[in-house]
């Protein structure tokens, strides 16, 4: 079971390495501080897939370009208290 979740885990990540990035030209970050999550977009377009790439760290996706980062936890990921 472990086995299946680490292979997927780098099935994954491979896919990601793959990927063009979004329209920077509608690049876009908001910070939720109620939930400590930091968004980053290219664009608004939804994602077709996301993909978790790092404990609290999703990528999302639409065809071949990543469209969305999303931080969880950022706060602590960066080492600052910003609540």
């Amino acid at each position: 079971m472990a086995e299946d979740r680490l292979r997927e885990y780098e099935e994954a990540m491979e896919k990601v390495k793959e990927l063009k990035l979004g329209d920077v030209t509608k690049m876009w970050i908001e910070y939720d501080k109620r939930n400590d999550i930091l968004y980053i977009g290219f664009g608004r377009e939804d994602a077709e897939e996301s993909i978790m790439v790092d404990d609290d760290i999703v990528v999302g996706i639409s065809g071949d370009r990543v469209i969305g980062i999303t931080i969880f936890n950022f706060s602590r990921k960066v080492g600052m208290d910003l609540l």
